[in-house]
């Protein structure tokens, strides 16, 4: 595998690399990497074959799509690359902007039609094109109707603004109601789902993957390595002044489990089998489960890039992928147990039956 080993993205004609480059490190902050740091880790990705680069509204205030949007430019490569942004935070009034909760204007956020056409807006000037191949909804906002994201995001798709439409962060029912409605209707309908998944964060495979793989969508994975939990880099006998995970996302302590640990240890044994870093047998691990079509990666430096995209060339045999598994298997919910083995036995006279697409 490497990055020109190209995935249709759910079921549409957009292919796309493995592994798919988060710019949320692009831009100022703390964390970031600056604007020439930043350009090399694009081109770094770029140079190893990769064409899906990942970016939102809201990351570094917009500056993260200022830059995508130059480098594409001044490589003339707007062609060659899938490029996504997102929408739904609102930048006047939110945490993750550096901007206290409470007197924004509350159209500047959410997935309402009138935000919607406002925030695209925006970020097609950011990033200098007339078009977005993908438009992420950012999270669910539990307030607009399905069916009027649906039609808003399929008038711009037929508009030419945006390409395709896709879902991050929402309950598995929006998705597979969005796609419910659009097949019906025969619009354009969601082609893929962005949601945390990773070794120690599989809770999604009960209702999310299912949902996915039925609506035609492509599981996107974002953290994959547990906000660096997965890297190996953290000791289990001494976690003081760790502070919460390396970066954005807010997990402080919260990988620090007896279960995670474990995870951990087997991790560490398959990615000494392998002459690898945790980080790359993680990653490789999450490309290769089913329905997962492109992987979440950011990076602050253009080594960090590389060792991501080094994972791109392992291949974890049946036995590692098994028991990596085993030892990272969630604890089975409601819903999880209607489709067990147990189950199906009683259904069909005691055989072993395996659905579509399992």
């Amino acid at each position: 595998m490497s990055l020109t080993n190209f995935r249709a993205l759910g079921r549409s004609g957009l292919v796309v690399s493995p592994l798919a480059l988060g710019t949320m490190t692009f831009g100022p902050g703390g964390w970031n990497a600056d604007e020439a740091a930043s350009r090399e880790i694009f081109d770094a990705y770029r140079d190893a074959g990769g064409n899906f680069v990942d970016t939102a509204d809201i990351y570094s205030g917009g500056a993260s799509e200022e830059l995508v949007g130059r480098f594409i430019r001044e490589t003339g490569s707007r062609d060659d690359i899938v490029l996504a942004t997102k929408f739904g935070f609102n930048a006047s009034s939110s945490p993750l902007t550096g901007v206290a909760c409470g007197g924004g204007n509350p159209h500047a956020g959410g997935a309402g039609s009138k935000n919607i056409h406002r925030a695209l807006d925006a970020s097609l000037t950011r990033l200098g094109t007339d078009h977005v191949d993908i438009y992420w909804m950012h999270i669910w906002d539990g307030v607009t109707p399905v069916e009027e994201i649906v039609q808003t995001l399929g008038d711009l798709v037929r508009a030419g603004k945006i390409r395709h439409y896709a879902f991050s962060d929402m309950p598995a029912w929006v998705a597979m109601k969005a796609s419910t409605i659009a097949s019906e209707r025969r619009v354009p309908g969601p082609i893929a789902m962005q949601v945390e998944y990773s070794l120690v964060a599989r809770e999604v495979e009960a209702e999310h993957f299912p949902a996915a793989r039925d609506g035609g969508m492509g599981v996107m994975p974002w953290s994959p390595l547990a906000g660096g939990f997965l890297t190996g880099k953290y000791d289990r006998e001494n976690t003081a002044d760790t502070g919460r995970l390396s970066g954005a996302n807010p997990f402080g302590d919260s990988k620090f489990t007896d279960r995670n640990w474990a995870i951990l240890d087997t991790l560490r044994e398959v990615a000494a089998e392998c002459d690898c870093e945790p980080a790359q047998a993680a990653l490789a691990w999450a490309m290769a489960r089913p329905g997962v079509a492109s992987t979440l990666v950011g990076a602050r430096t253009v080594d960090q890039l590389k060792g991501n995209i080094a994972a791109a060339s392992i291949s974890l045999s049946d036995d590692q992928m098994s028991r990596l598994n085993n030892v990272s298997a969630s604890t089975p919910g409601f819903t999880s147990s209607l489709a067990s083995p147990m189950i199906r036995r009683m259904l069909y006279g005691g055989h072993e039956i395996t659905a579509w697409g399992e």
